[in-house]
This record gives structure tokens, C-alpha cells and sequence, in this order.
């Protein structure tokens, strides 16, 4: 097969193991700068232009496209796709993951659990907001955040409604959740490839902290998921249509709930946890469900 990888930067451990796993295996993979590329958009043909050369002839796209660069990254994606070229995740999920309130509505009418949720648009609401949660304590977070970024816990009704109107006021989108107090500052991330979590690691936030991504400082180990936690984690990336996909897990008293579809997990935190070739996976998936013009949009809303 010739594959093409969507990443901004080909020494990044992700996107380097998937060179390395792909080669491995006999087929020729380009790294490839979304940023760089220029789009021709006619029905006809339509072309991909990086650096003065036609991008032609690729069977598979993997896309590894930054949160930053979301709505470009996912034009230049829905060009392959446009081309005829498998995406191993196609443009509408990653579009669909990436927006937080449009996954938690989708993953809500599946009836998946999921933290008591609230968005509001006028600080007036705020109170309101805070009662339908549940009340203090609560975890705020900005739309627009990644990595743990932009995200606040309240721990009183009063920090919380000035946490809220600052944000409000800076005209930001926001959610406002319940805060999971048994899960200790603990999250599972469950890697979904196809319909099978391939492996599992939890991630335990520092003393203090209540954020457990791995770039702030949490740890990753090995942990046992229920089946219950399996299962919760496939439909979840079913929900979405992604093929690929984080998916994070808190475990509540009223079981597993799902707190965010992740479209480009990372591969470092989950192959150095578990001591599985993750990558090698998903270019062992691609190579039995790759099929030219096989891009029909999966998933709904």
C-alpha cells in the first residue's frame, strides 16, 4: 500500500512509529504537512497539491492532524477522500470528536453514561446551570481546550459562578460538568481499533492535581478493564464513526462514564504503559479494511 500520514511534524513519537510499523511491513508511507498542501475542488478531478508536486496514487490516509489545526486539517482530509483514498478516520468523525458539546449530545442519545452535563450562553443562567449539575463542586472547561488546558474545578457555588462569568465574559464557550470525586484523579484510557479495545492504561494525576493527562505530569500504568468499560468504549467510538480512537473513561459509582472521544490518541503513554505495538495494530487493520472509494460517512449527526 502507499500510505500518507497527516502530521505537522514527522519526529513526533506517533506519527515516527507509524513510519516505522508501515515500512516494516512493506509499504510506502509519506509523511505529509496538512499545512503545505493546496487543494484543486472541482468534481471532475480533484487534486492535492504539496510543495509543487501532485499528491496522486495513495490507497490509505492516516490523519494525525493537531487540534490547532482541526478545520484544515480536516479539508485537506476530505480531499484524499474526495480522491477516492481510505481514511483510516474519516473527516466528519474527527470534525464530530473534536467538538466537545456536539460528542457529548451524540454520546448521550446512544444512552452511553456520561457526567452530568450543563451549557449555558448567558451568565444569568449561572446559577441555574449549577443546580441542574448537581452544585459545587464542578468542573468547567472551555470548548476549545486540549490537554487538560482550560480546564477549571470549582470547588464552591461561589468560585464556580465567578469561574463562569469571567469565562463569559471573555465570550468564551464553555461546559459545566459534575465533578467525579471517586475516581480520585484517576482516568482509563481505552484504545478502540475497528470494534476491539486493544489495550488499556490508567492515568493517575499528580498529588493535588485532578487532571490526569499524561503532559501534566499524571502516570500511565497497566490496568484490567471490566467488560462493561469495553463495551462502553466501542460504541462510544462507534458513535462518533471513528475507526481509531482514545477513548476516556472515569469510574463512577454508577459505573463507567464516558468523559471524551479522542480522534489522534497518542501512541507514547498507551505503547510504554502496556508494552504493546500499537501502531503495528493499526497498519494491521488498515491493510484488512482498506479498499479504494471506500469512504462513505459512518456514524450520524
Amino acid at each position: 500500500m502507499k500510505i500518507a500520514v497527516l502530521s505537522r511534524n514527522k519526529n513526533l513519537y506517533s506519527t515516527r512509529r507509524l513510519v516505522e510499523e508501515g515500512i516494516n511491513r512493506g509499504h510506502e508511507v509519506r509523511v505529509i504537512d496538512c499545512l503545505h498542501c493546496s487543494m484543486n475542488i472541482t468534481s471532475a478531478k480533484p487534486q492535492i497539491h504539496y510543495h509543487e508536486e501532485v499528491l496522486e496514487d495513495f490507497d490509505v490516509v492516516i490523519p494525525r492532524i493537531g487540534a490547532s489545526v482541526t478545520f484544515y486539517g480536516t479539508a485537506v482530509l476530505r480531499q484524499f477522500e474526495m480522491m477516492g483514498v481510505f481514511p483510516v478516520n474519516e473527516s466528519v468523525a474527527i470534525t464530530r470528536a473534536r467538538d466537545k458539546l456536539r460528542s457529548l449530545q451524540l454520546l448521550a442519545r446512544k444512552g452511553l453514561g456520561m457526567p452530568v452535563t450543563g451549557f449555558a450562553n448567558k451568565p444569568d443562567n449561572v446559577p441555574e446551570l449549577l443546580r441542574m449539575v448537581g452544585g459545587a463542586p464542578v468542573v468547567i472547561k472551555l470548548l476549545q481546550g486540549t490537554q487538560g488546558i482550560g480546564v477549571v474545578l470549582a470547588e464552591t457555588r461561589k468560585a464556580a459562578e465567578s469561574v463562569i462569568e469571567a469565562f463569559m465574559g471573555l465570550k468564551a464557550d464553555i461546559l459545566v460538568q459534575e465533578f467525579i470525586k471517586e475516581a480520585g484523579g484517576s482516568d482509563i484510557r481505552c484504545f478502540v481499533i475497528g470494534d476491539k479495545v486493544i489495550a488499556a492504561m490508567k492515568r493517575q494525576a499528580p498529588e493535588g492535581e485532578f487532571r490526569s493527562n499524561l503532559h501534566r505530569g499524571g502516570s500511565a500504568s497497566l490496568v484490567r478493564i471490566t467488560p462493561e468499560e469495553r463495551r462502553t468504549a466501542i460504541a462510544a467510538a462507534k458513535a462518533m464513526g471513528l475507526n481509531v480512537a482514545g477513548v476516556d473513561l472515569l469510574r463512577s459509582s454508577r459505573g463507567p462514564l464516558v468523559m471524551e472521544v479522542n480522534s489522534s490518541p497518542g501512541l507514547e503513554g498507551i505503547e510504554n504503559a502496556t508494552g504493546k505495538n500499537v501502531a503495528g495494530m493499526i497498519i494491521n487493520w488498515t491493510e484488512k479494511n482498506h479498499k479504494p472509494w471506500k469512504t462513505r460517512t459512518k456514524g450520524k449527526g
